[in-house]
């Protein structure tokens, strides 16, 4: 395939030739045309999109909510659940698992229910607590190669005993929804948080005299996730956190729920209604924002929108996230990885994925991993 490539040292105009699952190799070639070549993209939040969603647990679902995300460039990607009661959390590790197996999904983001009350947003509060050294237990136990990820509030009783936990286990453990002061946000890094979850969302807002976990996050060496969907984030802020972190530690993530990809209307979110209208999603208690309707394939052009280069939004959007996942094989154009690879027009609008070496069918199937 030809094209313009980015690839982690720049763009080139060149030739990807596939073998088998591999990338064997990227020649330059001046007359490759005007197509863009980035890597396949790697959404560490996503709750659904297409109708269908994650946060219930159930793999058919999920399934459905991964092939969706597929057809806009997502190769790779964690299911992400919203607060719930623990036998729900229990039952997704154990049904989700032969998911993992078969390469629909990467594995769980637990996003909650260690989450601040103050800072919820669009978590159902019913269902937030401190953390349980039991629960986490049980969870890592039923799917060490599951569990990927997991959000809490620094400032929660326990939580910086559970942070070291997920760390000692492998898990990412992410700061999000969270009251937390500068320094309780320094003291989750010290105990082994190296995510922001969705920075300035769902968290304090910085002030000169307490700069909070926005600028805890900013200041430090942890990854920040970055919702591009120009709602969540104006554009300018979402350039200045990026340049701030370098592209090697922010990530663009989609915080999609179900109703990405449908009709305005009424949906739900971890028990609570859901209101979307022109793109965003509310609850319909209280109008906080309840994820998005975004897609990766968005969230890369509107990134570019907002003034970052080619190379640095691919590197936001593939090259970072697989990195924090430790998936040596994908995330960047580069022979001897996977060829999980996403062709755009000179506009950066979506025309082919591939996944995997194979080109998606035109259905949309999932395509074998």
């Amino acid at each position: 395939m030809n094209g313009r490539i980015v690839t982690p040292n720049g763009i080139i105009s060149g030739h990807i030739a596939i073998k088998g699952e591999i990338i064997e190799a990227v020649t330059s070639d001046d007359a490759a045309g005007t197509d863009i070549i980035v890597p396949g993209f790697i959404d560490l939040h996503c709750h659904g999109g297409g109708g269908h969603t994650f946060t219930t647990g159930e793999p058919e679902a999920a399934r459905q909510a991964a092939a969706f995300h597929l057809r806009h460039g997502t190769t790779t990607m964690l299911a992400s659940l919203v607060s719930s009661p623990f036998e729900l959390m229990r039952d997704a590790v154990e049904a989700y698992q032969p998911l993992v197996a078969e390469g629909v999904i990467a594995g769980i983001h637990f996003e909650g229910p260690y989450l601040s009350h103050a800072r919820c947003g669009a978590q159902n509060p019913a269902y937030l607590r401190d953390p349980v050294p039991v629960e986490l237990t049980e969870l890592v136990k039923a799917g060490p190669d599951t569990v990927r990820m997991m959000t809490i509030a620094p400032e929660l009783p326990g939580a910086l005993e559970a942070i070291t936990f997920l760390r000692d286990h492998g898990v990412l453990a992410a700061i999000g929804h969270t009251d937390a002061s500068y320094d309780q946000t320094q003291a989750g890094m010290a105990a082994g948080a190296t995510v922001g979850t969705h920075l300035f969302n769902g968290m304090r807002p910085p002030h000169h005299r307490e700069p909070g976990p926005v600028v805890g996050l900013l200041s430090s060496i942890a990854a920040v996730e970055l919702i591009a969907d120009n709602i969540h984030l104006h554009p300018g802020m979402l350039a200045f956190a990026a340049r701030s972190t370098g592209p090697d530690r922010a990530i663009l993530i989609t915080d999609a729920m179900d109703a990405t990809g449908m009709p305005d209307g009424r949906y739900e979110l971890g028990g609570q209604e859901v209101v979307v209208a022109d793109r965003v999603a509310r609850l319909a208690h209280n109008g906080s924002i309840a994820g998005s309707t975004l897609t990766m394939d968005v969230a890369l052009r509107n990134a570019v929108a907002a003034g970052l280069s080619l190379t640095e939004a691919a590197t936001m959007a593939a090259t970072t996230p697989a990195r924090l996942l430790g998936l040596t094989d994908r995330g960047a154009i580069t022979p001897g990885l996977r060829a999980d690879l996403v062709i755009l027009d000179a506009d950066l609008n979506l025309k082919q994925v591939i996944h995997a070496g194979v080109p998606l069918q035109a259905g949309g199937a999932f395509p074998a991993s």
